[in-house]
């Protein structure tokens, strides 16, 4: 209180107070519950409000009812996470499920992504996670295909450069790349930058309306200049908005 620093408290299914564990006999919500009320109690009586709480456990139907449960017992924020959820691929599924039922009920006010993974692609599963939920908007919002019989040139391996290469830009801009010209005029259309595949050469559009021409060679370098183009000048859009403001 004296330095004005807030805290979290943190209840984890894997260690619950003893006595909770024999009430109980084996962790549940409840029991992650009443374990956080006992030190939101602590801090009541001590008259310090500045600090938020998470009930995590690993199993996602007892993370997601833990938190429901609390939610209507305190009016504290809330931070929302799955923990030990597992590797990069397993873990990012069970985050996403758990957590994205909450933020979609308007539970949750901060999150975390635990993964057995490099703690960077913590940060890129809860950033992505968030933009699906319209939650933030910042970044390249990418809709693509996956791969089948129908595409052009090589879907997945177009967007696994293309993903890394624009990381770094955090203007955010809907970019559609669509291997075939099936479902790719559709989506183009709604994006911002899209990218149709066609036969001899593939069709990209900007703002909804088709624009060039562009051949499989030298694919990605082409759609990294454009997309980079695209988000600069919306950057600059959004600048002059915000200076008029």
């Amino acid at each position: 209180r004296d330095r004005g620093i807030s805290m979290r408290i943190g209840v984890n299914a894997g260690s619950l107070e003893k006595d909770l564990q024999k009430k109980y006999g084996e962790p549940t919500p409840a029991a992650l519950v009443e374990s956080a009320l006992r030190h939101v109690d602590h801090l009541d009586r001590l008259d310090f409000q500045e600090f938020k709480v998470s009930v995590k456990a690993s199993d996602v139907f007892m993370a997601v009812a833990a938190y429901r449960q609390l939610a209507k017992e305190i009016e504290q924020p809330l931070h929302l996470g799955i923990t030990e959820a597992g590797g990069l691929r397993s873990g990012t599924v069970k985050s996403s499920v758990g957590l994205g039922a909450l933020l979609m009920e308007g539970i949750g006010d901060t999150l975390r992504i635990s993964l057995a993974a490099d703690p960077v692609e913590e940060i890129k599963v809860g950033f992505d996670l968030l933009k699906s939920l319209r939650l933030r908007s910042k970044g390249v919002n990418f809709i693509a295909c996956p791969s089948c019989s129908r595409q052009n040139f090589d879907v997945v391996a177009t967007m696994n450069e293309l993903e890394n290469r624009v990381d770094d830009l955090l203007t955010p801009l809907d970019v559609a790349v669509i291997g075939c010209v099936v479902n790719g005029p559709g989506e183009a259309r709604e994006a911002e930058l899209g990218l149709t595949g066609g036969s001899p050469q593939n069709l990209i559009y900007i703002d909804g309306k088709p624009a060039s021409k562009v051949t499989n060679d030298n694919l990605i370098d082409q759609l990294e200049e454009l997309i980079r183009n695209k988000a600069a000048e919306k950057q600059t859009q959004l600048d002059q908005l915000l200076a008029k403001d």
